[in-house]
């Protein structure tokens, strides 16, 4: 158990957390979150002692171990093995054996034991990190951004991974869907304050929204009632009669704490601007192929045609080709064979991470926002500069003293200052704090054009995607459907393991082999089907029965207003028994709805802990 007392830091002159703390119980996996720049990753270094808090006090056991995966990669050992080994505790320096076990584990082959780190993808370099971590045997696992950088299939693996971890964990990182599939609590810091809960990000962010109405509300309340008071005993303070009064109210109101109104909070809100496509399609690929080498092609032979509103995600793991196949749609780089032809009308804008160079480092963030369109001018400018989140002077500062982050912000800007009606975006949420994420979802499925988008946070995935590229086992395919239908009908299932000889568990243990685990699978999903169908199809008829019921209700309202309106007593006892019955039917329905939901639910967590466990 770790506790948090009281503590407080601040860094020139802002305070990133104040008088404030939590505990970490045993077996608690908890998810810190906060905004971009207000103490979570201060916070994690006070914990591991690289920092000290300016008052308060951690209190770590003496017999406690702490383990820290870090952003950064450093590998000094030439082998995978001897670099495992440097986790190792000082009196177990020579146990090569217990790095061998967690490495075969995390999906190291014999093999890949004795090859260089540097040979091996980002992802498996991150599990290398982890491994090192690891093999330490931490009581606290400790995750800074664990997901920076790692494809989509090694995103997956991780969060499978920590979901059996046996002990602590306190995990930062910016993609919601990966931290709601790991995290038993939530710990937020808000307004230099960190609040704990049980359960997902949804439920914090409903708890935070809820507490800071009841604070508004009750800070107006207060406001009133001390206006009140300062009224009564300024017109009444020389009545003689009425002095007892006055004064009860003056030692009152100066018990009353005065509840400063809440500051502003800098969020990035934001709508991309519709340009009207009357056509069709908006691009269509023939028989795109491109290749570095000859011998091993990135992409062939695909075709493929984008309707107005199609929100595409190029998908599968890094180094496979998706920037790639972005930056061909966006006619930045040339085919070897193959068309890409963009209809009449259609407006694009490219966003990529490598195109913050292009940013002029003497122009302020206002100019380039303003010099991105012919028809902006200076104050359309400075909303867009607010909607980035570069308010007041901040929209004055020059690109040259930015931060990535912020310059990706701009990037985002920038296309913001045009209509559109075509955006490819190639991975846009990295450098993004949650919030931030959740507002650029809300962006997206609000714009009125396409979206090309290649990304592995799987929130997107799930909120965006009516259809897929999938880069899988060295070919390229489109999957007509949604991001939840692919994962149902393909998987990653393939793509997980280090090495295609390997062998994975079922559901019983034993080992069984690939071609085994898909059939296993397709019986569970299959299984799935027939029991929770049925149960879906009572669900939607007793919503739509609801709603027709609640339709009649309104008409039945509209008509008795109007009896009313004419005093017509005989059409309002009429009307008044149709509407009672209607809503006593509503009534009835709404409890069933709640058991056959219940009883779905149920059955859904039991299929799904079925996959899970197979996944595992």
């Amino acid at each position: 158990m770790i506790n948090i007392e009281s503590i407080s830091k601040g860094f020139g002159g802002q305070d990133l957390l104040s008088n404030t703390g939590f505990q970490i119980n045993t077996g608690e996996k908890i998810g810190l979150v906060g905004r971009n720049g207000h103490g979570k990753t201060t916070l994690l270094k006070m914990i591991i002692g690289l920092e000290e808090p300016d008052t308060g006090v951690i209190r770590i056991p003496g017999d406690y171990r702490l383990g820290y995966l870090t952003q950064h990669i450093d590998f000094t050992k030439t082998t995978v093995l001897e670099e495992c080994m440097q986790g190792l505790n000082e009196d177990e320096r020579e146990h090569y054996w217990k790095a061998e076990k967690i490495l075969a584990g995390l999906g190291f082959s014999v093999d890949d034991m004795q090859q260089d780190p540097a040979a091996f993808s980002g992802g498996f370099q991150v599990r290398l990190t982890l491994a090192k971590v690891l093999i330490s045997e931490p009581d606290l696992l400790i995750l800074d951004e664990p997901t920076n950088y790692l494809d989509i299939t090694s995103i997956r693996w991780i969060s499978g991974f920590l979901r059996t971890w046996p002990r602590e964990i306190l995990l930062v990182t910016h993609d919601r869907s990966f931290m709601d599939s790991v995290a038993t609590h939530i710990a937020g810091i808000h307004r230099t304050v960190v609040r704990k809960i049980e359960g997902g990000t949804d439920k914090y962010y409903e708890q935070i929204v809820q507490d800071e109405e009841v604070y508004e509300k009750t800070r107006v309340n207060d406001e009133k009632r001390r206006k009140e008071m300062e009224t009564f005993i300024t017109r009444f303070r020389a009545k003689a009669r009425l002095a007892g009064m006055v004064q009860s109210r003056v030692k009152a109101l100066s018990k009353m704490e005065k509840r400063e109104s809440l500051d502003k909070m800098d969020s990035l809100a934001f709508s991309f601007k519709d340009l009207p496509f009357a056509g069709k399609q908006v691009i269509r690929s023939e028989n795109l192929s491109f290749a570095h080498d000859p011998d091993v092609p990135l992409i062939k032979d695909l075709s493929f045609t984008l309707a107005p509103e199609d929100r595409v995600a190029i998908v599968g793991k890094n180094g496979k080709g998706k920037t790639t196949l972005l930056k061909l749609l966006a006619q930045t780089l040339a085919p070897v064979s193959g068309t890409v032809a963009y209809n009449p009308g259609v407006e694009m804008g490219y966003f990529e991470q490598t195109n913050i160079q292009s940013l002029n480092p003497t122009s302020t963030v206002e100019e380039e926002i303003l010099f991105s369109h012919k028809d902006l001018d200076r104050q359309q400018a400075r909303n867009i500069c607010g909607a980035v989140m570069f308010d007041g002077d901040n929209a004055l500062k020059r690109i040259s003293v930015l931060s990535g982050g912020e310059k990706s912000r701009v990037m985002l800007g920038k296309l913001l200052a045009k209509p559109l009606n075509l955006l490819l975006l190639d991975e846009p949420t990295n450098h993004l704090d949650m919030e931030s994420c959740d507002s650029l979802v809300a962006a997206l499925d609000n714009f009125g054009g396409a979206v090309v988008l290649v990304t592995h946070n799987e929130m997107f995935l799930h909120s965006l995607a009516n259809r897929l590229i999938v880069f899988k086992n060295d070919t390229i395919f489109l999957f007509e459907g949604t991001y939840d239908e692919f994962l149902e009908k393909e998987g990653w299932d393939e793509e997980e393991t280090a090495s295609e000889a390997r062998a994975d568990k079922g559901l019983n243990g034993s080992k069984v082999s690939k071609k085994e685990m898909r059939k296993v699978r397709s019986e569970i999903i299959a299984q799935r089907s027939r029991e929770a169908g049925p149960l879906k199809k009572k669900v939607q008829a007793v919503e739509e029965k609801i709603e027709a019921h609640e339709a009649a209700l309104e008409t039945l309202n509209a008509k008795i207003q109007e009896a009313v309106d004419r005093q017509d007593g005989k059409t309002i006892a009429e009307l008044s028994c149709g509407i009672g019955e209607h809503q006593n039917r509503i009534d009835a329905l709404f409890d069933d709805l709640e058991i056959y939901s219940d009883e779905l639910d149920e059955k859904m967590k039991l299929f799904e802990e079925k996959l899970d466990q197979l996944e595992r």
